[in-house]
């Protein structure tokens, strides 16, 4: 990229990821198909793979999946100043809509319709959640330990109440062994 198209691409930055903070309701999880969407659908800044990536590294980071989603596309895009272009566009307009909210909230929240908006909007959460986890399935890895390991993710925090980031820990270190494991197989039996 040319340093003049940079303050261009900074802007685009922005402005696509305020909209997506602006416009997504239930947290990173809920972003994740807009993201994929407009980075790799729309603008092109990444790959669909890439995306994986990305909600993995982001995942296993400290701080908001969206957050750290952000800043990755926009360094990947436009270096220190893309990312800090998304990042403040995804975090500006839930940080004026919750200081909005803080004042006016306590007046509205024992009204029914508020309570009714509320509830619906719990359910297009879900919605985008499952819409979320259906894109990276689609896309994951298909092997007999990659379904294992998601599984067994499951059943540890679901059931069994987990610590997630050891869940997560154990999940990298699993998918790590394998990988290597392969990889020594396989050198193995170019050797022979």
């Amino acid at each position: 990229m040319k340093d003049r198209e940079k303050p261009a691409r900074c802007r685009r930055l922005f402005t696509t990821f305020f909209k997506i903070g602006a416009f997504t309701f239930g947290g990173g999880y809920a972003m994740i198909p807009l993201i994929q969407k407009e980075a790799v659908e729309r603008n092109h800044w990444v790959s669909d793979h890439d995306i994986l990536d990305i909600v993995a590294v982001a995942e296993s980071t400290p701080g908001p999946i969206s957050i750290n989603s952000a800043t990755f596309i926009g360094y990947r895009t436009a270096g220190v100043a893309g990312a800090l272009c998304a990042t403040f566009g995804v975090v500006l307009p839930s940080f004026a809509v919750i200081l909005g909210l803080s004042f006016v909230l306590q007046q509205f929240e024992s009204l029914q319709a508020v309570k009714f908006a509320f509830a619906g909007i719990r359910a297009g959460v879900l919605a985008l959640i499952c819409k979320a986890l259906w894109s990276m399935a689609v896309q994951c890895p298909k092997s007999v330990l990659s379904y294992a390991i998601a599984a067994g993710a499951f059943v540890a925090v679901s059931f069994f109440g987990a610590n997630v980031l050891a869940v997560i820990a154990a999940s990298a270190l699993l998918g790590l062994a394998s990988v290597l494991w392969v990889r020594d197989a396989k050198k193995e039996e170019a050797a022979k």
